[in-house]
């Protein structure tokens, strides 16, 4: 597993700005080589290239001035992540996870499969206590006269949870403590036991607002999404196959929300919303990623990435291999 060691930067892929560009009006993600392939293929594109490589210093400079003039409702969020606020069977199955000689079916004994042959599995993650609070706290954001940024490029609502200081409390926590012994065991072979950085946003569904998402998959190896609330109907998650996979989506599984719990699946997983039907639908969502697997290969676009430094953790990317990774068993 990873260890703690000097700190290291970060990347993204040259692709980010090439790559899976989302276009609403379609909802499409297109590929973009130059102005005359652009316009052949698709259409203009350049306002989302220029704002890709705009995001990093605009992000940096937002979380700079919510650091500095945002005034909390519910400071104690800030305070590190206890176990307080986590499920019961949630840690359960993290502290099962971390003991020596902790197998696989032993695991599955403590959580829900909802998906064997798609590999997607539930369980509770947060009490219904954070939940709430974890609300008042994005809703009270939300209003603020803060910049926001969008949570990516096919959500228009939501938080960017590093922007807003949760990252090094909340979530880092939730993946250095919990998540990797868990997903070690789940997913060994897509980097589970070598996660070393996350994305993490919440996003918002509600009427007049984002409704529903269509398919994609995700920038990450693996990903946990969890139901924060509140009150809605409808907004069912649809899984197909894996992106690679040929008629991916022929028979897709439909997963509804479940408050307070956390759905697990692997980034490459195709997936998507059903519309909201009444009601507001928050969600938590944190793409975890290894860099000792895509360092070898761009999850976007299925090649050997092109790196170019970036703030914070960028997109998982580093210019060095963990020096304790064997990537032997990985293969």
């Amino acid at each position: 597993m990873a260890t703690a060691g000097a700190p290291r930067r970060f990347c993204r892929c040259a692709c980010f700005c090439s790559e899976n560009l989302y276009v609403a009006r379609y909802g499409l993600h297109v590929r973009f080589r130059g102005e005359q392939q652009l316009r052949r293929d698709y259409g203009p594109l350049e306002q989302e290239v220029e704002r890709r490589q705009r995001l990093g210093q605009e992000s940096a400079a937002r979380k700079a001035l919510i650091a500095s003039s945002y005034h909390p409702a519910r400071p104690e969020i800030y305070n590190s992540l206890q176990d307080v606020a986590l499920a019961p069977e949630f840690l359960a199955a993290a502290e099962y996870s971390a003991v020596p000689g902790a197998d696989l079916q032993g695991l599955l004994q403590r959580l829900e499969t909802v998906s064997e042959e798609k590999r997607i599995y539930r369980l509770p993650v947060f009490t219904a206590p954070f939940c709430q609070a974890l609300l008042e706290e994005l809703e009270h954001f939300e209003r603020s006269d803060m910049p926001k940024g969008r949570p990516n490029t096919m959500n228009n609502y939501g938080v960017l949870l590093h922007e807003l200081g949760l990252d090094e409390p909340l979530v880092t926590p939730l993946r250095e403590r919990f998540l990797q012994p868990l997903m070690a065991l789940l997913y060994p072979d897509c980097g589970g036991g070598w996660l070393d950085s996350h994305r993490a946003f919440v996003v918002k569904y509600a009427p007049g607002q984002d409704r529903e998402l269509g398919c994609h998959y995700d920038n990450a190896e693996l990903t946990i999404n969890v139901a924060l609330g509140k009150a809605f109907t409808g907004g069912a998650l649809y899984f197909g196959g894996l992106f690679q996979a040929p008629s991916a989506l022929a028979k897709p599984l439909e997963v509804e929300h479940v408050v307070g719990q956390g759905i697990l699946h692997r980034g490459g997983q195709l997936h998507g919303a059903r519309p909201l039907v009444t009601g507001e639908r928050w969600n938590l969502v944190v793409w975890l990623r290894a860099s000792a697997v895509r360092n070898r290969l761009c999850p976007m676009c299925c090649r050997k990435p092109d790196l170019v430094d970036d703030e914070g953790f960028g997109d998982g990317f580093t210019r060095e291999e963990p020096t304790t990774v064997d990537l032997c068993a990985l293969t």
